[in-house]
């Protein structure tokens, strides 16, 4: 059967795209839930431990492979990448699964973290590209969506396999191979994006000038763009990193000692971010004030850390901090982080964008996964708690002062409006 007969760029495509966040975040996750296990197996120090997470899809790993992927994606085109990021993935998941010593963990880690990196500033520029302008945040929400059934599934699956040991560590990454190959297999017969189509053949005939990385960085809209991105998503994800590969270690710190109870709070946590993707950015970002909305999730995200600093910590309070978190991460940062950037950018230079500032916000998360482990033992969860609050409110303030206007509004529109100019998509 041919597959590019097939898949269009409708839901369809929306979903096959998606599924590179959900592979980010399993990755993530399989590492979480199994660290404690390669710790022990290997006999690993805590600084052994802080460079695997540091160097992983979380953190170092992915930010490299974002630094190449989005100029790469620009310059050949968002099918590219699709065509080799998930084979570079799954050789990293297999060597994990199989994986005997610590350097070829580490190995793993690193290569899989590039894969991811590649592939989540094409995920997010393709589905911005081809999403209907008053359907656009229902469309990249799809990639939020699946980022958070990553870690739910994931935590699910360590319930489950948690018997096992490190063998059920070693199957939830061959997991991830499995849907590494479905998700690749059914890409082969995506189209390319006919926005980034069109611009190429522009440039080719000389109707307009070659936009890339100079350009990019000399113009001031762009410019201010970036800053604004990344005081959005880089301070809110420096937070999210932490929470996605070292939450269950800050339950064992706040009295959770049981992994079974550790990973079904992160479940009760990433299923409330599941559902406040659907029920609350899908439904509600193209309809209703983004400002508002975004406003709301930062809020209920400081409202989490508050209850670890400045409340007595028992269980009652850490599932109030599961699901408040788990519903701001939902309507929060990294939702409107993937609509602003595929809004906010021209087409030429909209993957490239993506991939430095997912690169910047990847070092931040990778600089303090080094030393989380480290400040949580010696200066303790509240105090390191306040550092979070004080970056989530960096990022709240950023983004609840500076949203821009751009609901409904097709990406010609925004970009007429932003630099003065647009050669039409579709020219007569």
């Amino acid at each position: 059967m041919q597959i590019g007969s097939k898949l269009t760029t409708g839901w369809k495509a929306t979903i096959s795209v998606a599924m590179s966040n959900y592979i980010e975040a399993g990755s993530i996750i399989a590492i979480a839930t199994s660290l404690s296990l390669w710790q022990k197996e290997f006999g690993l120090t805590n600084f052994a431990v802080g460079l695997l997470a540091a160097l992983s899809a979380n953190a170092f790993g992915a930010a490299i492979g974002a630094i190449i992927g989005g100029p790469l994606c620009d310059k050949y085109g968002r099918k590219f990448i699709y065509t080799y990021d998930l084979l570079l993935y799954m050789v990293g998941v297999l060597i994990a699964a199989f994986a005997f010593n610590y350097g070829m963990l580490l190995a793993a880690f690193i290569v899989t973290g590039i894969a991811v990196g590649a592939g989540i500033p094409a995920s997010w520029t393709y589905i911005a590209e081809n999403a209907p302008a008053e359907k656009r945040a229902a469309h990249v929400g799809s990639a939020q969506f699946a980022w958070s059934m990553g870690p739910t599934i994931g935590f699910l699956l360590a319930v489950v396999l948690g018997p096992l040991g490190l063998l059920g560590s070693r199957i939830i990454f061959l997991h991830l191979f499995v849907v590494a190959f479905v998700t690749w297999y059914i890409r082969q017969g995506l189209a390319e994006s006919a926005i980034w189509k069109t611009d190429k053949a522009n440039v080719a005939a000389g109707i307009v000038e070659k936009r890339g990385i100079r350009q990019l960085f000399s113009n001031k809209a762009n410019v201010k763009a970036m800053l604004f991105l990344f005081g959005v998503y880089a301070f809110w994800n420096v937070v999210a990193g932490q929470i996605g590969i070292f939450m269950p270690r800050v339950y064992a710190t706040a009295g959770v000692q049981s992994p079974i109870e550790q990973n079904l709070l992160q479940v009760l946590l990433w299923g409330c971010t599941v559902a406040s993707t659907y029920f609350g950015f899908m439904k509600l970002a193209d309809k209703y004030s983004r400002r508002m909305l975004y406003i709301i999730g930062a809020g209920l995200g400081i409202f989490a850390w508050l209850l670890l600093v400045y409340v007595e910590v028992t269980l009652p309070v850490l599932v109030l901090f599961a699901v408040s978190w788990g519903v701001a991460a939902g309507i929060g940062a990294q939702a409107f982080y993937g609509l602003w950037a595929g809004e906010l950018f021209a087409t030429p230079y909209r993957a490239s964008a993506q991939g430095i500032l997912f690169f910047a916000a990847r070092i931040s998360v990778g600089l303090l996964s080094y030393w989380f482990q480290t400040l949580l033992v010696t200066i303790g969860l509240a105090k390191l708690g306040l550092i979070m609050i004080a970056l989530l409110g960096v990022a709240a303030v950023v983004g609840g002062l500076w949203a821009p206007k751009t609901q409904g509004k097709t990406l010609e529109q925004i970009e007429v409006e932003r630099y003065g100019t647009f050669i039409d998509a579709n020219p007569a």
